[in-house]
């Protein structure tokens, strides 16, 4: 307990982390309509928060290169996590206070999701743990966190929401404290030369890629910023709100762990096209009804539309040539699933204001573009089982 396994200390860390995750990524805008802000203002606050952890990715990240220095990063940004979180109760209403708030906690859960992911990884390279079974951790607390938030923010009001990812930071921050056995330590010859990212931003087929994943990762911004408050305001619970949200994590998982079976023999552009009629019918129905019934199905298409989508994408850059696997990893997750996720998300708290849940239209407008958009062909493949690879939510 006190100096627990590989397997034992990242998937108790995953507990804590994302549980708290499972409280901020639904639950934070409706803390924000509780303290007056507008929904404008809200979706700026959302975005720049999505476009600080995509920042935080690309240049701080990187400098934690040596696996011995992961464990003292995670524990430090857990504690300064922790303190950011404690912050918002200072913003009194401000603005900008708000802001500041939302720029400093985003400076220091961004890294995070890929430093225990590397973490993980390292271990698994040794034989010391199965990713899958780690990482599986992290999408139960998930659910877990905004479950209980939910029922939590119905009994108590919204201060809970604070309370409640305070207390899932300060769990990751307890159990970061313990040393493992054996601990991380960097061998020769594990750093691999990859090409600029610059280079790859100017290759046609690769924007053709980064350009279709964002338009269908990018029409979860108005999910992600304002389906709390949209479902809120029709009448729904908050408790209700959270498991609608822990039914779509759920749908994730459940694609990701049944993807081998599922998608057997698909191509990579079966799949694409299978995620934007998705994101074409989820966000459809969105904008039309609020009926309970109808967010089942809504919430069950998280599987089509995220998940399906990511296991297109990881399929495409695994396909691609060896030394640029890394690098459009990078990409991939700064661009469609960072920044266009966080432009969306300021012009979805604009469309919100103005019209309402009509802007889910605008979202299942992007599905259709992307059905458009057709990838360079690349050599015969097989698509890749990521059922080891759950994912909540990513962002």
């Amino acid at each position: 307990m006190l100096k627990p396994s590989p397997y034992g200390w990242i998937s108790q860390y995953f507990l804590g982390f994302f549980f708290a995750y499972g409280v901020y990524l639904p639950f934070w805008s409706l803390w924000f309509k509780d303290q007056g802000v507008s929904s404008t203002d809200i979706g700026l606050l959302v975005g720049l928060g999505l476009a600080t952890r995509c920042v935080a990715n690309i240049v701080i990240t990187p400098r934690v290169h040596k696996v011995e220095h992961l464990m003292p990063a995670l524990r430090w940004l857990s504690f300064a996590a922790l303190l950011f979180v404690g912050f918002h109760f200072f913003t009194g209403g401000s603005f900008w206070l708000m802001a500041l708030a939302t720029v400093l906690f985003n400076l220091c859960c961004g890294p995070i999701i890929p430093l225990s992911d590397a973490m993980a990884n390292y271990y698994a390279r040794l034989k010391m743990l199965d990713y899958g079974r780690t990482r599986l951790w992290g999408s139960i607390a998930f659910i877990a966190g905004s479950t209980a938030v939910g029922y939590l923010v119905a009994e108590f009001g919204s201060d809970m929401i604070l309370y409640t990812a305070m207390f899932g930071v300060f769990i990751s921050l307890l159990f970061a404290m313990r040393p493992t056995n054996p601990m991380p330590v960097t061998h020769g010859g594990q750093s691999a030369e990859r090409p600029k990212l610059t280079a790859l931003l100017t290759d046609k087929p690769i924007l053709k890629f980064l350009v279709l994943v964002s338009l269908i990762q990018g029409s979860h911004a108005a999910y992600y910023g304002f389906s709390a408050i949209h479902w809120k305001a029709a009448g729904h619970s908050e408790d209700v709100i959270g498991y609608l949200w822990s039914l779509g994590v759920a749908a994730e998982v459940a694609v990701f762990a049944l993807s081998k079976r599922l998608f057997v023999g698909w191509s990579i552009r079966a799949l694409f096209i299978a995620a934007a009629v998705g994101v074409m019918m989820r966000w459809g129905i969105t904008a039309s009804t609020t009926s309970i019934i109808a967010l089942v199905v809504v919430q069950l298409l998280h599987g089509v539309t995220f998940a399906t989508a990511h296991i297109a994408a990881i399929q495409y850059i695994q396909n691609s040539e060896e030394n640029k696997i890394v690098a459009l990893q990078a990409l991939y997750n700064a661009i469609p699933l960072g920044a266009f996720i966080a432009l969306m998300t300021v012009l979805s708290g604009w469309g919100y204001e103005h019209w309402g849940p009509l802007v889910f239209w605008g979202m299942a407008a992007m599905g259709l573009l992307a059905l458009f958009i057709k990838l360079d062909s690349q050599d015969p493949h097989q698509v890749v089982d990521v059922s080891d690879k759950p994912l909540e939510t990513q962002n």
